[in-house]
């Protein structure tokens, strides 16, 4: 118990926001949902992903998971993941620590995040937009897909403990680099309550 205080308590204290890894430039228009996909496909952690290319990311929040899934709806990996720290319910507005849903795109990279490694998520979308300005609040942006605060690595499964980031959704740093390795630039993503 004391591990995962601890754990907790560090993981939180390096949980700052990713807006210094870079600016988003634009805006891409939304993917198609992804459809007929199986999770029950997933018979190990170590699923070879030489069975095809990653042609989807599926995020499925309540079971915080991440799985890479090709052209067939076949889930080739799949990933325990951290969300944001206050993780039911979809992004509302900047600072909610909440993690977006809906369907977005992969768009740009970090190779010099102050995690590791960041995939760049679209949000917001046009749509995302609109509802935060009839709110009148901002919509929040830089959802990243990333590995752990630099320094902190040591934690890896031990961020699982909690959700730690401020909307984003982290993976280890080994997931991270393998991520990084099979998802292109443009690669839909959805993400699921």
């Amino acid at each position: 118990m004391r591990l995962r205080i601890i754990a907790a308590a560090l993981i939180l204290s390096a949980a700052a926001g990713v807006a210094a890894d870079a600016a988003f430039a634009g805006t891409p228009a939304a993917p198609a949902p992804v459809e007929n996909v199986s999770v029950e496909r997933v018979s190990a952690e170590n699923v070879s992903v030489e069975t095809g290319p990653v042609e989807t990311v599926l995020v499925e929040k309540a079971e915080r998971r991440l799985h890479l899934v090709d052209a067939a709806g076949t889930v080739l990996k799949s990933y325990t993941i951290a969300l944001g720290r206050d993780p039911v319910g979809p992004k509302q507005r900047e600072g909610d620590g909440r993690t977006p849903e809906g369907r977005y795109t992969i768009d740009w990279r970090n190779p010099n995040s102050a995690y590791h490694l960041s995939l760049h998520i679209s949000y917001p979308d046009a749509a995302d937009r609109r509802r935060a300005a009839e709110r009148g609040e901002e919509p929040g942006g830089m959802i990243m897909i990333h590995g752990l605060r630099n320094g902190l690595g040591w934690l890896g499964a031990l961020h699982h403990y909690a959700d730690w980031t401020d909307g984003c959704i982290a993976v280890t740093n080994e997931e991270i680099e393998e991520i990084w390795r099979l998802v292109p630039d443009g690669t839909p993503i959805e993400i699921r309550p």
